[in-house]
């Protein structure tokens, strides 16, 4: 009975194991700024059927509202783990395309920030990752593979770019779903 006792102890003391989405392992926690993150849902971006990316969203504290995550003031965090090449200019349209049909109000004035993201920004080989966070009195980082990183100031620019995966538009239903829990 003691060797089942010892091994019920060592696996509560052993950090909590990644969930898997399409083959991409995804922590359960992230650290942004200093602050831990935790994993609000994950899901597979497709696109006719190809697999694109696995996107993981992290948040201070777990939510399945869209509007309430846009809304917070809180640090979050997106991972994107592609599954597939895809060029950056394809990454850049469908950033555009996102603040068109989910930010259209702030579109005209977000759109051409996309210049700086398009400076650090290089086309995205399988197994890439592409980092997308903000933080509270920072602003948006872009952290792009290959050490491209940029950040945009303000919430403005972060909000846009949340909303093309969790607005009432976004490019995938389902991911959408994965990343709020559901």
């Amino acid at each position: 009975m003691r060797p089942l006792v010892a091994l019920l102890a060592l696996s509560l003391s052993l950090p909590a194991v990644a969930r898997e989405v399409a083959g991409v392992q995804v922590p359960d926690s992230v650290t942004a700024d200093g602050k831990a993150l935790a994993l609000n849902g994950a899901g597979l971006r497709s696109k006719l059927f190809i697999k694109v990316y696995v996107g993981a969203l992290y948040l201070e504290q777990k939510s399945s509202d869209p509007a309430a995550i846009i809304a917070a003031n809180g640090a979050w965090r997106v991972v994107m783990t592609f599954k597939r090449d895809v060029d950056k200019a394809a990454i850049l349209g469908a950033f555009k395309d996102g603040f068109e049909n989910n930010s259209r109000a702030e579109a005209a004035a977000l759109v051409p920030l996309l210049a700086r993201v398009d400076a650090v920004m290089k086309d995205l080989k399988t197994g890439d990752v592409l980092v997308i966070g903000y933080a509270p009195g920072t602003g948006a980082t872009i952290i792009a593979p290959g050490g491209g990183v940029v950040t945009i100031e303000g919430k403005p620019f972060a909000d846009a770019l949340l909303r093309n995966w969790l607005g009432d538009k976004p490019a995938d239903g389902g991911l959408k779903d994965g990343m709020l829990g559901k």
